[in-house]
């Protein structure tokens, strides 16, 4: 067991790489009442062309397939396992998202039982033809509850404009008519390629005694038996630079319009690390002028071109990358200009050492706070380690950020034919 100490967080991580590939990561906080712990595969919605393991022939899957098999883990032939972690006092949970699907409890007592039945659920699959039809009703009105709901489809609408091709344009849950098609089969073929060990992360935080609690998962994981180590073959399409749809509008029943303005973000050979700086870089950017106390913010909701519904957000991965800015707005044709127009501004904005200083000062503060959170540290460093980026290194990378960063970036994030613009109408009665 390796000892990885941070100095400047004044935290140490435990980790181990067991002989089955599993990477284990254990955060002792004894100061905690509450331990949460995290089992996630690197393998998302957008995992839809593979090589199966055992074969030389790619596969293409039908979408929402890795949502599915995250809601059929929880079903057992005899119980629902979510019942097994309310007998113990543990709440849990799990969710897919565009890259990863991760299973996840948080509990005050009864540890060492809630991380056995953690692991030993996920890595106990059970599917039958009658369980999986039953679940094709469940997800079918799970996924028309979702497209009833207006920020949803403005969400997905925004990036089905960025893209032509890529599977991030698909919704994680697929749709009613892609579930049909899923068969128990299919969720066999995707669980033994991409639950294998090797493809997993396990990160336990909270009041545990890490030497007695890596005992305990190398026990767990030594009396099961797995295939050798699986390379995974992942295919993605040739997705063009510039963006599919530059404009496109839908109606709803609303009151108010909803506008989004999309950024095709330019990810391909991008590093982890670099990935991680245009993340921060783009997240304090946007904050500094488009956050409630920004400039850009201020004047569009002086000119009434939008409300507190106002929000932004950038999403960066090895495959894909977007940034969206949006919200509710009574003139929706004025508030997609105006914030092209800003967007554009910003290739010529001069930055302060003065405001530089104080962006990153916010974005200090912000990850500080975070970092109070035994949640938010499983989930994003998980989530970090498949980009391969350490979390607990992204304070020093926010301190190593410049001016100079900051004016690089400006200059060549935005381009004409990377922005699209989305648009939700109010439904016309009659």
């Amino acid at each position: 067991m390796e000892e990885l100490v941070y100095e400047q967080m004044k935290e140490k991580i435990y980790t181990e790489t067991l002989d089955n590939g599993l990477k284990v990561f254990l955060l002792s906080k004894p100061e905690m009442a509450k331990t949460y712990g995290i089992f996630a595969t690197n393998y998302g919605s957008i995992d839809q062309t593979f090589i199966p393991i055992g074969s030389n022939e790619t596969v293409t899957v039908p979408e929402g397939i890795a949502h599915f098999l995250e809601h059929k883990l929880f079903e057992k032939e005899d119980r629902d396992v979510f019942q097994d972690f309310t007998k113990q006092g543990a709440s849990a949970n799990a969710f897919t998202s565009f890259t990863k699907t991760a299973y996840l409890f948080s509990a005050t007592n009864q540890i060492e039982k809630n991380v056995t039945t953690l692991l030993d659920f996920v890595q106990d699959p059970y599917f039958s033809d009658q369980s999986v039809e039953k679940e094709k009703g469940i997800i079918a009105q799970e996924i028309r509850m979702y497209d009833d709901q207006a920020d949803w489809r403005s969400f997905f609408g925004t990036i089905q404009s960025l893209y032509h091709k890529h599977p991030v344009r698909v919704d994680i849950a697929g749709t009613v008519e892609s579930i049909q098609e899923i068969t128990k089969e299919d969720l066999y073929t995707c669980y033994e390629t991409f639950y294998h060990p090797s493809n997993m992360t396990l990160f336990i935080a909270g009041n545990i005694e890490p030497t007695e609690m890596m005992e305990l998962v190398r026990k767990n994981q030594g009396q099961k038996s797995f295939s050798p180590s699986p390379e995974i073959g992942r295919s993605y399409p040739e997705e063009p630079a510039e963006v599919a749809k530059k404009f496109n509008s839908i109606e709803m029943p609303v009151t108010t319009s909803k506008c989004m303005v999309g950024i095709k973000e330019k990810v391909s050979g991008l590093s982890g690390k670099e990935i991680l700086r245009a993340e921060l870089l783009s997240s304090m950017i946007l904050g500094h002028y488009f956050s409630k106390s920004g400039e850009f913010y201020e004047e569009l909701y002086n000119s009434d071109l939008i409300d507190d519904s106002f929000h932004f957000e950038t999403d960066l991965d090895k495959e894909f990358g977007f940034t969206i800015l949006g919200g509710d707005s009574r003139n929706p044709e004025k508030l997609a200009e105006r914030v092209k127009e800003m967007l554009h501004q910003l290739r010529e904005e001069k930055v302060s050492e003065e405001d530089f200083e104080r962006m990153k000062r916010k974005k200090i503060g912000q990850f500080l706070r975070a970092m109070n959170s035994m949640e938010f540290i499983a989930n994003q460093f998980t989530q970090y380690h498949l980009l391969g980026v350490d979390l607990f290194d992204v304070l020093p990378e926010i301190e190593s950020l410049t001016v100079k960063d900051a004016e690089e970036y400006l200059e060549n994030w935005i381009q004409e034919d990377h922005i699209a613009v989305f648009q939700i109408k109010p439904s016309k009665q009659g």
